[in-house]
């Protein structure tokens, strides 16, 4: 029988073993162009690995998942951080687990604010993109180049995301 799974909210310390939480930061914010533009600096480290790779950046458009959602799966990229930021304001779904001797682990499931993005750590286990309500574009930062840096495993029984709206 699948397990459901708890929706949580997106927050630094919860998400801290997966990665960073992209979003405004008062502590990391400064003065640019002459005072008129507020720079919120290096909220997160782009973290590449392997001769010829290269950083990218992307739009990814993403579908609406019909929820309630049969979570089968995750991947991750040994390569390279991957980073996802919503760029229509629409709430999301990141869905990440912790590794279990080289497959995903127990999955948590986090919503985050059309103001908020993530960066999944290397080698974080993560669901591909999930998008909520409508149609959702983002700006994806990840590696390019050479080398296998997709892994994808399957989870021997399915679990269930409820609706997270």
């Amino acid at each position: 029988m699948p397990l459901l799974l708890t929706i949580e909210p997106l927050t630094q310390a919860a998400f801290a073993p997966f990665g960073t939480v992209i979003e405004v930061d008062p502590a990391s914010m400064r003065l640019i162009n002459g005072g008129s533009t507020e720079r919120f600096h290096a909220l997160a480290y782009v973290d590449v690995t392997g001769e010829g790779g290269r950083v990218i950046i992307n739009i990814f458009r993403g579908q609406p998942r019909s929820f309630p959602y049969s979570l089968t799966m995750m991947e991750r990229h040994p390569l390279g951080s991957q980073s996802f930021s919503p760029i229509g304001g629409g709430s999301w779904l990141a869905v990440v687990a912790p590794d279990d001797n080289g497959k995903p682990g127990f999955p948590r499931v986090f919503l985050a604010t059309g103001s908020q993005g993530v960066n999944y750590g290397r080698n974080v286990w993560h669901h591909p993109l999930m998008a909520v309500e409508a149609v959702s574009d983002f700006l994806v930062v990840d590696r390019e180049g050479p080398g296998n840096n997709l892994v994808e495993v399957f989870y021997d029984e399915p679990f269930i995301i409820p609706n997270p709206v």
